[in-house]
């Protein structure tokens, strides 16, 4: 069983949906019990940082995540279940993480193209990814492959031996981590069609 931690924030339906037409159990749930028995467990999150971080701390699921991501059995972290992962973000000031990986999360801040003209944030719509080898959630995935992006921060890990694949929108930034039993995407498996689907499957068969 894969459980889908629900903190009021996110496409939580899709990602089980995604989860669903791969043939993998899950559930979405806000229960600490349900989340710390499941076999992995998947933090998605949309919207701003700092109301996520606030929405966990309330369904008291802070300590939940930590020890979901700390226990060695498989984690997934989409978009935003990325960025919280890490020590802070630039979000209006400064707003504090979840603080498992050391890093940070920044803005795009002038971004442009490689004719130089300033590119749209948020960075919304299909990007390539390039992965570094060996990641087992992008067997049968190729490099450079395209996927669904809407963001405007990116995450600057402090360990750059933990960037899993990275992306280049006005400038290259992390857009996957792998640490352990840890894998986050800044890209939306879940709405990037088959090759998404792919990675979700993948996943759902890690032990």
């Amino acid at each position: 069983m894969i459980a889908i931690i629900d903190y009021g924030m996110g496409n939580l339906r899709s990602v089980q949906k995604g989860f669903e037409a791969v043939g993998a159990e899950a559930i979405v749930t806000s229960d600490s019990k349900k989340i710390l028995s499941a076999k992995s467990v998947v933090l998605p999150g949309v919207g701003a940082f700092k109301e996520c971080m606030a929405n966990l701390e309330k369904l008291d699921l802070i300590d939940t995540v930590c020890q979901s991501a700390k226990s060695g059995k498989p984690f997934l972290g989409i978009c935003l279940g990325l960025q919280l992962m890490f020590d802070q973000a630039e979000e209006f000031g400064h707003v504090d993480g979840l603080g498992i990986l050391p890093g940070k999360v920044v803005g795009f801040k002038n971004a442009r193209s490689d004719s130089g003209e300033p590119l749209k944030i948020p960075h919304m719509g299909w990007n390539t990814v390039r992965v570094v080898p060996g990641n087992p959630l992008f067997d049968s995935v190729a490099d450079e492959s395209y996927f669904y992006f809407v963001h405007s921060y990116y995450v600057v890990p402090q360990d750059p031996a933990i960037v899993a694949t990275t992306t280049c929108y006005g400038t290259d930034f992390t857009s996957g981590i792998r640490h352990e039993n840890i894998h986050a995407f800044q890209f939306h498996p879940e709405k990037s069609q088959r090759l998404g689907l792919t990675i979700l499957k993948n996943f759902s068969n890690l032990h």
